[in-house]
């Protein structure tokens, strides 16, 4: 396993100094799990969640292993004290490495372990040879709940029976996703990453992609694109941007024709509907 360098997409509102700090955490996560099985990895994961859980219910602890004017062999000593004998050995150290980092909020400490916690998933997903159906998973998952606005307000609602929360996964899932997605869905619902759970999950997807050093482009069609389609505009896209693309189609009868493609913040927009969008904005 590699650690990937696209955290801003994670965790869209850190600053600078806690997105460095993600990117060193992510490190120690593939260092320390290094040839470990994907059973292992699914331990690792649901350990450090579970430690983001303490430190979110412990104010004190909170702010003292984010406090920068500790010096960092004592702040990782502290988490030593704390989790050394709580979690197995590939956790432990992620989360002493996490309370060495320096982080621009407390809260971002946190919410790094709820991100390594989700990559530990993925690599166990990886490690069985079912990472593709899982970032797909997660991409379909996130359109779902993005289209219907009152199941992503129930979703994502602090106040809503966490039970019934999970029973809707269940239905949206139908017992036949993969139970790495099952898992990363129910954790993601739990503790968001973002703002909205649909944004969350396609976080994930990109995350998921990002593991294997690839970029994912959004396309949306007025028609369903063959596999070969498919691949070719892959091929077209990575010749473009210089590395792997994954493509994720969605069917969109309102563009007209065309394709409109979104590989991260660049929108290339191909579609008649976009050009004439286009040609009403030179007239007006």
């Amino acid at each position: 396993m590699s650690a990937s360098t696209g955290t801003a997409g994670v965790v869209a509102d850190f600053r600078a100094t806690s997105r460095e700090s993600l990117q060193s955490v992510r490190r120690r996560l593939d260092e320390a799990s290094e040839g470990a099985s994907s059973d292992d990895l699914v331990a690792t994961g649901d350990q450090l969640d579970a430690a983001a859980d303490l430190l979110g219910r412990e104010a004190v602890l909170r702010r003292t292993l984010a406090d920068s004017s500790t010096s960092p062999e004592a702040r990782e000593g502290l988490a030593g004290t704390v989790f050394d004998n709580q979690v197995g050995r590939a956790a432990a150290e992620v989360v002493k490495a996490a309370a060495a980092a320096s982080w621009s909020r407390p809260d971002d400490l946190v919410q790094s372990l709820r991100v390594v916690a989700r990559e530990a998933l993925l690599a166990a997903a990886e490690a069985d040879g079912r990472l593709d159906s899982v970032e797909d998973e997660l991409f379909r998952l996130g359109r779902i709940v993005g289209g219907q606005p009152d199941l992503e307000r129930l979703l994502g609602s602090p106040s809503a029976d966490p039970e019934g929360k999970q029973k809707v996964l269940d239905e949206l899932l139908e017992n036949k996703a993969e139970p790495i997605t099952r898992r990363l869905a129910a954790q993601l619902v739990a503790h968001p990453l973002a703002h909205h759970v649909s944004a969350g999950l396609e976080r994930l997807a990109e995350l998921a992609a990002d593991r294997r050093q690839r970029s994912v482009a959004t396309v949306r069609s007025v028609v369903a694109l063959s596999d070969d389609q498919q691949e070719r505009l892959a091929g077209v896209l990575a010749r473009i941007y210089r590395r792997e693309i994954t493509v994720h189609l969605e069917v969109d009868p309102e563009l007209l024709g065309g394709l409109v493609i979104q590989v991260g913040d660049e929108v290339i927009d191909g579609s008649a509907a976009g050009k004439l969008d286009d040609l009403g904005r030179r007239l007006g």
